[in-house]
């Protein structure tokens, strides 16, 4: 079946994996799960708490890689037969997330997502593998990030567009798209569910492919 749109731009975590990518580098730190929750919720801007996490955490290249791993085993159930259909309708397809970008270079590898397609914020390292910085030139790290990158993107290469994710900082994308999903699958935002054009509920991304497709 024929996408209805030609550009769609999926969040990571929480969205296409069942992990927010932090907060598992992180070991289940109570105060890095709590300002994640706040930055996801809308609670606090996203700029207040980036660095901040990642200064408590400090992951080395290794956490990274080990990261990348988990990613690939906690795919959300239909995501790639998902990607594969919108692929298959002639969309493009792009990953937009405030994940690390070494981590999220392997989804989408096994996504067949072009990297140039990815937008991700990368770490540095010093020469030892441990953590020296991110990338603090990145849209992505600050609150208004995710629209900026999409409206750069789409003012490229014109066509209808549609967003799927699950946190405040993708909602932000629905001033830019024709159509904003939210996706509850995985964790249910109250934000997002009442201001997402749809909301999908359903555990597995395949709930979204309806919205997606002509019938």
């Amino acid at each position: 079946m024929k996408s209805k749109y030609r550009h769609i731009f999926f969040d990571v975590d929480s969205t296409l994996v069942t992990i927010e990518g932090i907060d598992a580098l992180a070991g289940g730190n109570p105060e890095i799960v709590r300002l994640t929750e706040a930055a996801m919720n809308g609670e606090i801007p996203l700029d207040e708490v980036y660095g901040r996490r990642l200064e408590i955490i400090r992951p080395s290249r290794a956490d990274i890689y080990a990261l990348a791993g988990r990613y690939l085993t906690s795919l959300v159930e239909g995501a790639e037969e998902t990607i594969g259909a919108l692929q298959a309708g002639g969309a493009n397809v792009y990953l937009v997330t405030a994940g690390i970008e070494q981590a999220v270079a392997p989804i989408a590898q096994r996504l067949n997502i072009a990297t140039r397609a990815v937008h991700a914020v990368a770490l540095e390292f010093h020469d030892d593998g441990s953590y020296k910085d991110f990338d603090r030139r990145s849209l992505l790290t600050r609150t208004g990030g995710k629209e900026l990158v999409v409206r750069a993107i789409l003012a490229r290469s014109k066509g209808a567009s549609a967003f799927i994710g699950d946190g405040a900082t993708d909602l932000e994308t629905k001033l830019v798209v024709d159509l904003f999903i939210g996706f509850g699958g995985v964790v249910e935002r109250e934000r997002v569910r009442q201001n997402a054009d749809v909301y999908v509920a359903d555990p597995t991304l395949k709930g979204a492919l309806p919205y997606l497709l002509e019938s």
